[in-house]
């Protein structure tokens, strides 16, 4: 296969497995990290994390530049039993499709990864099916969420930071992606992509919990190819959100939500701690 084509064809799995990504967050969310169900569909959001990232570390392995844009998941709201039902489907479509990309591959490592999504999608299936065989005919007719208590100003404010979080996390993975041989610059990179899921999770989880699915889509990301650009950049977003999370603080309806605050103060501690290391890291770059 010639490396274009490769490129392209690994880009649609990685929008794909993107897809899966934010479906089983967004649920796991609206579910509550602290109920069974819940707490397993985040668990398996994560391992479509690591489907992700080896896509991805390919392509820029490869000079690709990755496709940050998700796939539809096509899945049928009506309950819960619904949902799950089209969860297996999704995720059993999968293994005959990797395993078809494995047998074009010729690169030993490229095609181990390829039947390694086919048979981690094959657990997923089974985990899904599990799951919708343990629902209670009450839990199978419902669906997650409960009324919303937040006001729409304050959910307004909590989603413009999902988004940027989102943003930010995405644009550092794209950067350990493309800049990997540049020393260890790019896990750096990768440790602060992974800070910034943490810091979207705390605002998305708000939201979710008051029974409204949080929103992702990405703002402009900048497509710069130098690590030095690429670092200033970060360290602009940082330093913009730490200043931006401080004033929120203020918020006199935030106040009111000891949770928000929690997570607001430890968002802020950690866009200090990042944006010191940024700021090292763009010396003499």
């Amino acid at each position: 296969m010639e490396k274009q084509a490769l490129i392209d064809m690994l880009n649609r799995d990685l929008a794909d497995e993107h897809a899966a990504i934010i479906r089983y967050l967004v649920h796991g969310w609206m579910e509550g990290e602290d109920t069974p169900l819940g707490s397993s569909l985040i668990s398996i959001s994560r391992e479509e994390m690591w489907h992700m990232h080896w896509l991805g570390m390919i392509i820029g392995q490869l000079g690709g530049e990755p496709n940050f844009t998700p796939a539809p998941y096509p899945y049928d709201p009506t309950s819960r039993a619904t949902i799950l039902k089209s969860y297996v489907k999704y995720e059993e479509k999968l293994i005959p499709h990797y395993n078809a990309e494995a047998d074009k591959v010729d690169d030993p490592h490229i095609r181990r990864v390829l039947q390694r999504e086919a048979w981690e999608s094959a657990i997923h299936a089974r985990k899904f099916q599990r799951k919708m065989d343990k629902l209670s005919p009450e839990e199978a007719a419902g669906l997650p969420g409960e009324e919303s208590e937040l006001p729409k100003d304050l959910l307004d404010k909590l989603q413009a930071e999902v988004t940027s979080k989102y943003t930010e996390m995405l644009q550092h993975i794209r950067t350990s992606w493309l800049f990997q041989r540049d020393d260890i610059m790019g896990w750096r990179i990768m440790d602060q992509a992974m800070e910034k899921m943490k810091q979207l999770a705390r605002f998305a989880e708000d939201i979710a919990e008051d029974g409204i699915p949080p929103k992702f889509k990405p703002g402009k990301m900048d497509m710069n190819n130098a690590i030095g650009v690429a670092l200033r950049k970060a360290l602009e977003d940082v330093s913009s959100a730490r200043e931006r999370h401080l004033n929120m603080k203020e918020d006199t309806e935030l106040k009111k939500h000891s949770g928000l605050v929690i997570n607001l103060d430890l968002t802020i501690q950690q866009e200090e701690y990042q944006g010191a290391e940024l700021e090292d890291w763009s010396k003499d770059r």
